[in-house]
């Protein structure tokens, strides 16, 4: 991915979780994972996806999450929408936290799963269920198609969540980046109602 994207766009920043890092002089970075859900793969697990987004000085430009297992194709373009394979998607209209189906994650560091751990338990009354996938792109980009109504998450990479936010704002909802009462940086993506219940929640759990 690298190679291709420095041949056609040779001035282009490129970030990427595998060290794929190089500086580049257009205003353009592109950020990359190459495969987001590492341990589901290693396992077996059919849950992982490739995560390729680029923004420019005015933010996210385009995002794509492709899940191969499944043959789904994830685009959005900054205000063109966002579309699986080629059908236009939205988020969920659902705007009661009791009835919504709810992701995250967990840190494979200790200190923060202590964390979050704590903030699962007192936001899990809240609402209908909690889905932990593995690969917070496909978090996002299910919660852009409405398959998920919310999705939270601290500790992750920009290479996470790079694309699967304009899929998610294209798509009709919101997405936010806060920092909780401990100093860590959160992101929560949901339509508008949501979003901000979910955050008040996720972010109250930790104070």
């Amino acid at each position: 991915m690298r190679e291709h994207i420095s041949k056609r766009y040779p001035d282009d920043s490129i970030q990427g979780e595998e060290g794929a890092n190089q500086k580049g002089t257009s205003g353009r970075v592109w950020i990359i994972d190459p495969l987001d859900g590492t341990t589901n793969f290693l396992f077996g697990i059919p849950a992982w996806a490739i995560s390729i987004a680029c923004q420019d000085t005015e933010g996210p430009l385009v995002g794509c999450v492709f899940d191969a297992k499944r043959k789904e194709l994830f685009l959005a373009s900054r205000n063109k929408g966002a579309t699986l394979n080629g059908q236009q998607i939205q988020v969920s209209t659902r705007n009661d936290l009791a009835h919504s189906l709810i992701a995250t994650g967990f840190s494979y560091k200790s200190s923060l799963r202590r964390l979050q751990a704590q903030q699962l338990t007192s936001l899990i009354p809240y609402v209908r269920d909690i889905r932990r996938s593995g690969s917070a792109a496909l978090d996002l980009a299910w919660v852009s198609c409405g398959r998920l109504d919310g999705f939270y998450e601290s500790g992750l990479g920009a290479w996470d969540w790079a694309a699967g936010s304009l899929l998610v704002t294209e798509a009709g909802g919101s997405f936010k980046q806060t920092i909780s009462p401990h100093g860590l940086e959160q992101i929560v993506a949901a339509n508008s109602i949501l979003g901000s219940k979910l955050e008040e929640l996720t972010t109250t759990a930790l104070e």
